[in-house]
């Protein structure tokens, strides 16, 4: 598949490398990048191929968040015809502008309903500067790493929005408490790669440049890919719903149904031959 804002490449293994592709705007996500995200994601919803996704950035920062000066033209009467042409939301007449900025919005935050939704786990790398939806895109990711130079931080607040968008409300404080996602939220400061390692909100800071933070991503996915393609999917899913579940007693009819579906599939017999036997399992692609 070939897009103008990212790029996706898929390994013969079953990693697949999504890469946000503006490094001359800090990756800012546009209107463009925002539906060539939304064609991957749909994608990687039946494509089993692709076992454990990684997302990453190139140039010298992650993602700025919102691309304030194409955004900003849902404020203006003035739109340039490009994006007029291009995307159907931007022709509404001037006194329904409302209509576009509720459309842009709904298209931007489904995003990360579709991170949580596709089946492969999702390792971010963070480099530079993760920032509005840069770091509601990391939040979503299922596991996350970074560089010495990272900083994160949930900008909206700082621009007259709200601090919660893009589920930021939703995922920050599930990830690291109640209190210190509040303080985040609603000051939009900055933080660095030590405090977000110390806190807990990423794995580890890695040590070097870019392509070892990808080796590093790509040695946890290689870990991942030893697993049964079934039961991985279903602990994301089991991830999912226990991040909402009313009860004890909820989640543990979802994991007592998600162990007997794994049970009935060949997978199983494999790992368990495999282990007895003291050999590394080897379960099919998808």
């Amino acid at each position: 598949m070939i897009f103008e804002t990212i790029k996706f490449e898929l390994k013969e293994n079953g990693i697949g490398i999504l890469t946000l592709n503006r490094p001359d705007k800090l990756n800012a996500l546009n209107f463009q990048m925002i539906e060539d995200l939304h064609s991957i994601l749909d994608e990687l919803m039946v494509n089993l191929d692709c076992r454990v996704l990684i997302l990453k950035a190139a140039g010298r920062g992650f993602c700025a968040g919102l691309d304030l000066k194409e955004s900003t033209v849902l404020q203006s009467k003035k739109k340039p015809e490009e994006l007029k042409e291009k995307f159907f939301f931007m022709r509404a007449p001037d006194k329904d502008t409302i209509k576009a900025k509720i459309y842009a919005q709904a298209r931007a935050s489904q995003l990360i309903v579709k991170m949580r939704k596709i089946s492969q786990p999702i390792i971010a790398i963070i480099q530079g500067p993760a920032t509005g939806a840069g770091f509601t895109l990391c939040l979503a990711a299922d596991i996350r790493i970074a560089g010495e130079n990272a900083k994160l931080a949930n900008s909206f607040i700082n621009i007259g929005f709200s601090g919660s968008d893009l589920a930021s409300s939703y995922h920050l404080p599930r990830l690291i408490g109640m209190s210190r996602a509040a303080e985040i939220l609603y000051t939009g400061r900055f933080i660095d790669a030590s405090e977000a390692e110390e806190i807990g909100l990423i794995l580890k800071v890695v040590e070097g440049d870019e392509i070892r933070l990808l080796e590093e991503a790509i040695e946890i996915a290689e870990n991942l890919l030893t697993k049964s393609p079934l039961g991985l999917r279903m602990t994301k899913e089991a991830i999912n719903i226990s991040l909402d579940s009313p009860s004890l007693d909820t989640i543990m009819q979802v994991e007592n149904r998600t162990q007997m579906l794994c049970s009935t599939s060949n997978d199983l017999m494999e790992g368990i031959n495999a282990f007895f036997e003291k050999r590394k399992p080897h379960f099919p692609k998808s």
